[in-house]
């Protein structure tokens, strides 16, 4: 007996826009996840309270979805010559330019539901930031190392942290200033040096099929220079968030916990000396915890005072 081949029904739709927004690999999420908490706490001087909580947890999974989404649809001409990607729902096909769009509006929609619940500076931060969330897929095509515009995209839920906490209700750039104080713009620098090391590693491993395609990245930029540069990068970053972490008041438990994401990042050097793919995916993919124990070692220094 003949019977027709079954249609697309809601569960495989609904596996196609959760592999969209990468729900299967939460370790995007995380990178930006740490950081911003870190900065909230630092900002609250403890404890900020389950509203903001709630507000920069939800959110940083919103934008890093909707990310993902915008991500997808300008790589997609790139994507089906490499093939890691090659699969992925809009290059394949499998969802339309115009469904990935949508899905990347509404969730980003739902993020600027939450950050209306923070106050005037927060708002106007937030435009800045999802401008460069935009920007940062079309760079590949024109800046030499970008990524260092996905790091400023990913780094900018730090001054969003200061600025929810210490804002007012004025809408200018003065009250901006104000609520964000210097040391925060450069703890934005400090994790944008971090995304420069992870995601160049990540950059390694596609480093054939990007000199094939012809976009840019930061290793091929960096070229044979590539682990010292990500080693640099990590140096810098670690080092500007020790440096303006004590300017904000953070003590030993804080620096302890720095300490600790430096002995992962001497584990991330052993792993990506030899430039394997494996390893530098594994590094790539295992760099959250870096940013956890920044974020715990800034939980207990204020929790232990």
């Amino acid at each position: 007996m003949n019977s027709a081949a079954p249609s697309p029904g809601l569960p495989s739709r609904l596996s196609l826009y959760l592999n969209l927004i990468r729900w299967d690999r939460p370790a995007g999420t995380y990178l930006l996840l740490w950081p911003t908490l870190a900065a909230l706490w630092m900002a609250a001087d403890g404890w900020p309270g389950w509203h903001l909580l709630l507000v920069f947890v939800l959110g940083t999974f919103l934008m890093r979805s909707a990310g993902c989404a915008v991500n997808d649809v300008a790589d997609r001409d790139f994507d089906k010559h490499v093939k890691r990607t090659a699969q992925r729902p809009v290059t394949s096909g499998q969802i339309t330019v115009r469904q990935a769009l949508t899905l990347g509006a509404a969730l980003s929609l739902i993020a600027f539901g939450l950050v209306l619940t923070t106050n005037a500076p927060t708002i106007l931060l937030s435009f800045a930031a999802l401008a460069v969330t935009i920007l940062y897929p079309f760079t590949k095509r024109w800046v030499s190392m970008p990524q260092a515009v996905l790091g400023v995209a990913f780094s900018f839920g730090i001054p969003m942290a200061f600025s929810a906490v210490q804002g007012g209700r004025e809408w200018s750039l003065q009250a901006v200033q104000a609520s964000v104080p210097l040391a925060a713009w450069g703890l934005l620098v400090a994790n944008l040096f971090w995304v420069l090391a992870y995601d160049t590693e990540y950059a390694m491993v596609d480093r054939d099929d990007d000199i094939r395609i012809g976009i840019k990245t930061s290793a091929l930029t960096l070229g044979r220079f590539d682990v010292i540069g990500i080693m640099s990068f990590y140096v810098l970053s670690l080092g500007l968030w020790a440096l303006l972490g004590l300017q904000l008041g953070m003590g030993h438990w804080f620096l302890a916990g720095l300490a600790v994401a430096a002995a992962q990042v001497v584990w991330h050097y052993r792993l990506i000396k030899d430039r394997t793919r494996e390893g530098c995916f594994r590094a790539f993919r295992e760099n959250h915890w870096v940013g956890f124990a920044t974020f715990a070692g800034t939980v207990l220094d204020l929790a232990l005072r």
